[in-house]
C-alpha cells in the first residue's frame, strides 16, 4: 500500500512510501486487542482505594439497647456496616490491578490496529522535520494544513522535546515516539501520522 509522503504545509511532496504488508496489512486479532487494551487500561489504575472496616472505625462499643424484649433487631456496637457512620462491608482495599502479556501477543495487537489504521485509510506520513524551539501556534498550524478532523496521533522517530511540548496542549493531539507506539493510542486516534523516520523505526522493531 503506497502513501504519499507530504510536509509540514501539507502539501505534496511528490514522494510516496510503501507500506509494509507485514505491519499494516495483517488479518487483524480482535482478542490479542482487547486483552493489550485492557492491560494498558489495568496498568494505569493507581489501585490506592481504601474504605475502613469495623476494626479501623472509631466508635462507642457500648450495647445500643438490650437484647431481648424492644422488638427490633439484636445490635452489639454502631460499628456496623447498617448504621450510618459504620464500617463498609466488604469495601475496596489496595491493591494492584496490573498483569503480564506474552510479548508476541502484545506485537500482534499493535500489527491488528495499524492494519486498521491503514485498511480504513487513516495513516498519513509526513517527511522528517525539527523545531528549534516549542512553539504550540506552529505545531497547531502544521495540523490545521493537514485537514484533518477528530483525534490525531503524531508518532516521530525518537523523544524529540521540542515537537513534544508544542503539540502537547493541543486538545485531542497525542505526541509519542515510536518505541512508545501501544495500541490503545493507534485505536484511539482517527488519524494517524507518521514522520518518515518513525515508519522506520517501526519497520525496524515491528519486522524482528
Amino acid at each position: 500500500m503506497k502513501v504519499k509522503v507530504i510536509n509540514r504545509e501539507g502539501a505534496d511532496t511528490g514522494r510516496s512510501v510503501n507500506l509494509p504488508k507485514e505491519i499494516f496489512g495483517v488479518e487483524p486479532n480482535d482478542h490479542a486487542i482487547y486483552l493489550d487494551v485492557k492491560q494498558y487500561m489495568a496498568n494505569k489504575r493507581q489501585g490506592t482505594h481504601k474504605s475502613k472496616d469495623r476494626s479501623e472505625i472509631s466508635r462507642s462499643t457500648r450495647k445500643i439497647y438490650r437484647q431481648k424484649g424492644t422488638g427490633n433487631a439484636r445490635h452489639g456496637s454502631l460499628k456496623s456496616g447498617i448504621f450510618v457512620g459504620g464500617a463498609r462491608i466488604h469495601g475496596p482495599r489496595p491493591r494492584d490491578y496490573s498483569f503480564k502479556l506474552n510479548k508476541k501477543l502484545k506485537r500482534v495487537a499493535r500489527l491488528s490496529a495499524l492494519s486498521y489504521k491503514a485498511k480504513d485509510k487513516s495513516v498519513v506520513v509526513m517527511e522528517d522535520f525539527t523545531m528549534d524551539a516549542p512553539k504550540t501556534s506552529d505545531f497547531k498550524n502544521m495540523l490545521n494544513a493537514l485537514n484533518l478532523t477528530g483525534r490525531t496521533l503524531f508518532v516521530t522517530p525518537e523523544n524529540d522535546k521540542n515537537v513534544y511540548l508544542s503539540g502537547r496542549n493541543i486538545p485531542k493531539n497525542t505526541v509519542m515516539a515510536a518505541a512508545d507506539l501501544n495500541t490503545y493510542q493507534v485505536l484511539k486516534a482517527k488519524s494517524l501520522i507518521l514522520t518518515e523516520g518513525a515508519l522506520n523505526k517501526l519497520q525496524e522493531s515491528l519486522q524482528k
